[in-house]
Protein backbone atom coordinates (compact mmCIF):
# COMPACT_ATOMS: atom_id res chain seq x y z
CA UNK A 1 0.00 0.00 0.00
CA UNK A 2 1.59 3.07 -1.20
CA UNK A 3 1.13 6.12 0.72
CA UNK A 4 1.88 9.43 -0.03
CA UNK A 5 0.06 13.10 1.54
CA UNK A 6 -1.93 10.08 3.72
CA UNK A 7 -3.28 8.61 0.42
CA UNK A 8 -3.60 5.77 -1.17
CA UNK A 9 -1.22 6.07 -4.56
CA UNK A 10 0.85 4.03 -7.33
CA UNK A 11 3.69 5.00 -8.43
CA UNK A 12 4.40 4.13 -11.98
CA UNK A 13 8.69 3.03 -12.47
CA UNK A 14 8.67 4.52 -8.79
CA UNK A 15 9.31 8.21 -9.54
CA UNK A 16 7.40 9.43 -6.44
CA UNK A 17 6.32 12.28 -8.29
CA UNK A 18 4.16 10.18 -10.45
CA UNK A 19 1.90 9.02 -8.92
CA UNK A 20 -1.95 7.82 -9.54
CA UNK A 21 -4.03 8.56 -6.40
CA UNK A 22 -7.16 6.51 -5.45
CA UNK A 23 -10.26 7.21 -3.87
CA UNK A 24 -9.44 4.51 -1.12
CA UNK A 25 -9.24 5.34 2.30
CA UNK A 26 -5.87 3.22 4.09
CA UNK A 27 -7.51 2.27 6.98
CA UNK A 28 -10.35 1.05 4.94
CA UNK A 29 -8.81 -0.67 2.50
CA UNK A 30 -6.32 -2.73 5.22
CA UNK A 31 -9.77 -3.46 6.47
CA UNK A 32 -11.15 -4.79 3.80
CA UNK A 33 -8.02 -6.77 2.82
CA UNK A 34 -8.38 -8.63 6.38
CA UNK A 35 -11.72 -9.51 6.10
CA UNK A 36 -10.65 -11.12 2.80
CA UNK A 37 -7.99 -13.21 4.84
CA UNK A 38 -4.87 -11.31 4.14
CA UNK A 39 -2.59 -11.96 6.99
CA UNK A 40 0.37 -9.18 5.92
CA UNK A 41 0.42 -5.64 4.54
CA UNK A 42 3.01 -3.82 2.58
CA UNK A 43 3.03 0.04 3.27
CA UNK A 44 5.40 1.96 1.71
CA UNK A 45 6.04 5.65 2.79
CA UNK A 46 6.57 7.36 -0.15
CA UNK A 47 7.06 10.76 1.66
CA UNK A 48 9.60 9.27 4.21
CA UNK A 49 11.61 7.51 0.85
CA UNK A 50 11.90 11.49 -0.18
CA UNK A 51 12.48 13.22 3.20
CA UNK A 52 14.93 10.63 4.63
CA UNK A 53 12.55 10.02 7.69
CA UNK A 54 9.55 8.29 8.53
CA UNK A 55 6.46 10.43 8.03
CA UNK A 56 3.45 8.40 7.76
CA UNK A 57 4.06 6.97 10.90
CA UNK A 58 0.36 8.02 12.34
CA UNK A 59 -1.35 5.96 9.35
CA UNK A 60 0.82 2.74 10.60
CA UNK A 61 -0.77 3.37 13.88
CA UNK A 62 -4.43 3.41 12.96
CA UNK A 63 -3.72 0.30 10.62
CA UNK A 64 -1.99 -1.72 13.42
CA UNK A 65 -4.78 -0.51 15.95
CA UNK A 66 -8.03 -1.13 13.93
CA UNK A 67 -6.64 -4.43 12.63
CA UNK A 68 -4.48 -7.51 13.24
CA UNK A 69 -2.51 -7.56 10.11
CA UNK A 70 1.35 -7.90 10.00
CA UNK A 71 2.72 -4.77 8.83
CA UNK A 72 5.79 -4.36 7.09
CA UNK A 73 6.84 -0.72 6.60
CA UNK A 74 9.57 0.96 4.52
CA UNK A 75 10.58 4.59 3.14
CA UNK A 76 12.27 6.86 5.09
CA UNK A 77 13.64 4.57 7.70
CA UNK A 78 17.24 5.61 8.17
CA UNK A 79 17.77 6.32 11.92
CA UNK A 80 17.86 4.22 14.90
CA UNK A 81 14.53 6.84 15.94
CA UNK A 82 13.23 5.30 12.91
CA UNK A 83 13.37 2.26 13.57
CA UNK A 84 12.27 2.55 16.84
CA UNK A 85 9.24 4.94 15.54
CA UNK A 86 8.05 1.77 13.26
CA UNK A 87 8.06 -0.73 15.32
CA UNK A 88 6.53 1.27 18.31
CA UNK A 89 3.94 2.47 16.03
CA UNK A 90 2.85 -0.88 15.25
CA UNK A 91 4.96 -2.72 12.02
CA UNK A 92 6.03 -6.02 12.74
CA UNK A 93 8.67 -6.11 9.68
CA UNK A 94 10.62 -3.32 7.76
CA UNK A 95 12.17 -3.27 4.47
CA UNK A 96 15.39 -1.17 3.81
CA UNK A 97 17.02 -0.33 0.77
CA UNK A 98 19.32 2.73 0.75
CA UNK A 99 20.91 2.23 4.09
CA UNK A 100 21.70 -0.76 2.73
CA UNK A 101 23.78 0.51 0.74
CA UNK A 102 25.03 4.13 2.59
CA UNK A 103 25.62 2.56 5.89
CA UNK A 104 26.36 -1.01 5.77
CA UNK A 105 27.23 -1.31 9.06
CA UNK A 106 24.59 0.58 10.57
CA UNK A 107 21.93 -1.92 7.85
CA UNK A 108 24.03 -5.16 10.00
CA UNK A 109 23.97 -3.92 13.18
CA UNK A 110 19.77 -3.55 13.00
CA UNK A 111 19.91 -7.59 11.18
CA UNK A 112 22.06 -8.08 14.53
CA UNK A 113 19.45 -6.32 17.16
CA UNK A 114 16.26 -7.41 15.90
CA UNK A 115 16.80 -10.45 14.05
CA UNK A 116 16.59 -11.62 10.33
CA UNK A 117 12.83 -12.18 10.75
CA UNK A 118 12.25 -8.22 11.32
CA UNK A 119 14.65 -7.03 8.41
CA UNK A 120 13.89 -7.11 5.35
CA UNK A 121 16.39 -6.34 2.44
CA UNK A 122 14.73 -4.13 -0.62
CA UNK A 123 17.06 -5.03 -3.60
CA UNK A 124 15.46 -3.20 -6.01
CA UNK A 125 17.01 -2.91 -9.84
CA UNK A 126 16.89 -2.11 -13.32
CA UNK A 127 18.41 -4.34 -15.49
CA UNK A 128 20.43 -6.18 -12.98
CA UNK A 129 21.98 -2.78 -10.91
CA UNK A 130 20.77 -1.76 -7.98
CA UNK A 131 18.99 1.27 -7.22
CA UNK A 132 17.70 3.26 -4.34
CA UNK A 133 16.71 6.39 -2.98
CA UNK A 134 13.35 6.31 -4.62
CA UNK A 135 14.85 4.40 -7.30
CA UNK A 136 16.42 7.43 -8.88
CA UNK A 137 20.28 6.66 -7.54
CA UNK A 138 21.97 3.88 -9.65
CA UNK A 139 24.61 2.79 -6.96
CA UNK A 140 26.28 0.56 -10.25
CA UNK A 141 26.34 -2.56 -7.83
CA UNK A 142 25.16 -5.53 -9.96
CA UNK A 143 22.26 -7.34 -8.12
CA UNK A 144 22.98 -10.87 -7.87
CA UNK A 145 26.63 -9.54 -5.83
CA UNK A 146 24.50 -6.77 -3.57
CA UNK A 147 21.97 -9.37 -2.17
CA UNK A 148 25.04 -12.68 -1.86
CA UNK A 149 27.27 -10.33 0.09
CA UNK A 150 23.76 -9.83 2.74
CA UNK A 151 22.92 -13.18 2.56
CA UNK A 152 25.96 -14.05 3.81
CA UNK A 153 25.61 -11.73 6.39
CA UNK A 154 22.12 -13.09 8.09
CA UNK A 155 19.40 -11.88 5.36
CA UNK A 156 16.68 -14.21 5.11
CA UNK A 157 14.14 -12.25 3.15
CA UNK A 158 14.66 -9.82 0.29
CA UNK A 159 12.30 -8.07 -1.79
CA UNK A 160 13.12 -7.54 -5.16
CA UNK A 161 11.42 -5.27 -8.04
CA UNK A 162 12.20 -5.03 -11.55
CA UNK A 163 11.73 -1.51 -11.59
CA UNK A 164 11.18 -1.27 -15.40
CA UNK A 165 8.27 -3.57 -14.74
CA UNK A 166 6.95 -1.27 -11.89
CA UNK A 167 2.98 0.03 -12.43
CA UNK A 168 3.20 -1.17 -15.98
CA UNK A 169 0.82 -4.39 -15.22
CA UNK A 170 3.06 -5.55 -18.42
CA UNK A 171 3.86 -9.14 -16.38
CA UNK A 172 6.90 -9.66 -13.44
CA UNK A 173 10.13 -10.99 -14.99
CA UNK A 174 9.84 -14.53 -14.02
CA UNK A 175 13.00 -14.93 -15.49
CA UNK A 176 14.94 -13.11 -13.11
CA UNK A 177 12.87 -14.37 -10.04
CA UNK A 178 13.99 -18.53 -11.31
CA UNK A 179 17.75 -17.02 -11.56
CA UNK A 180 17.65 -15.53 -7.95
CA UNK A 181 16.26 -18.66 -6.51
CA UNK A 182 18.02 -20.83 -8.24
CA UNK A 183 21.72 -18.97 -7.17
CA UNK A 184 21.19 -17.94 -4.10
CA UNK A 185 18.80 -20.83 -2.64
CA UNK A 186 18.74 -19.72 1.12
CA UNK A 187 17.10 -16.61 0.52
CA UNK A 188 13.54 -16.41 0.62
CA UNK A 189 12.41 -14.04 -2.41
CA UNK A 190 9.56 -11.26 -2.34
CA UNK A 191 8.45 -10.15 -5.72
CA UNK A 192 7.36 -7.17 -6.50
CA UNK A 193 6.65 -5.16 -9.75
CA UNK A 194 4.27 -5.78 -13.50
CA UNK A 195 1.73 -8.41 -11.56
CA UNK A 196 -1.10 -8.88 -14.08
CA UNK A 197 -3.62 -11.04 -12.21
CA UNK A 198 -3.86 -13.98 -10.37
CA UNK A 199 -2.27 -16.32 -13.14
CA UNK A 200 1.16 -14.27 -12.43
CA UNK A 201 0.90 -14.75 -8.43
CA UNK A 202 0.25 -18.73 -9.60
CA UNK A 203 3.17 -18.83 -12.02
CA UNK A 204 5.56 -16.94 -9.31
CA UNK A 205 4.18 -19.60 -6.76
CA UNK A 206 5.29 -22.18 -8.89
CA UNK A 207 8.97 -20.81 -9.61
CA UNK A 208 9.17 -20.74 -5.79
CA UNK A 209 9.03 -16.95 -4.68
CA UNK A 210 7.65 -16.38 -1.18
CA UNK A 211 5.55 -14.29 -1.21
CA UNK A 212 3.93 -11.48 -4.04
CA UNK A 213 3.34 -7.67 -3.46
CA UNK A 214 0.84 -5.73 -5.36
CA UNK A 215 -1.09 -2.68 -6.11
CA UNK A 216 -1.81 -1.40 -8.88
CA UNK A 217 -4.05 -4.84 -10.26
CA UNK A 218 -5.96 -5.06 -7.28
CA UNK A 219 -6.59 -1.00 -6.98
CA UNK A 220 -8.18 -1.13 -11.30
CA UNK A 221 -9.67 -4.03 -10.68
CA UNK A 222 -7.44 -7.17 -12.49
CA UNK A 223 -6.97 -8.93 -9.53
CA UNK A 224 -9.63 -9.65 -7.08
CA UNK A 225 -9.43 -10.47 -3.38
CA UNK A 226 -11.40 -13.49 -3.77
CA UNK A 227 -9.04 -14.74 -6.61
CA UNK A 228 -6.21 -14.82 -3.43
CA UNK A 229 -7.84 -17.41 -1.24
CA UNK A 230 -6.28 -20.13 -2.29
CA UNK A 231 -2.45 -18.46 -2.18
CA UNK A 232 -3.26 -17.41 1.57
Amino acid sequence: MPIKGGKVVKTRKGDVDDVIIYDKNPLDLAMEFEDAGLTHLHIIDLDGAKQRRVVNYPILEMIAKYTKLNIDYTGGISSDGDVRTVFEFGAKTMTLASVAIEEPEKFKSWLISYGANKIILAADALDNIVRTKGWKNNVGIDLFDHIRNFAERGVSYVKTTEIARDGTMLGPKFELYEELIAKIPEVKFLACGGLRDADDIAKLDEIGVYAVIFSKSFYEGKIQLSDLKKFI
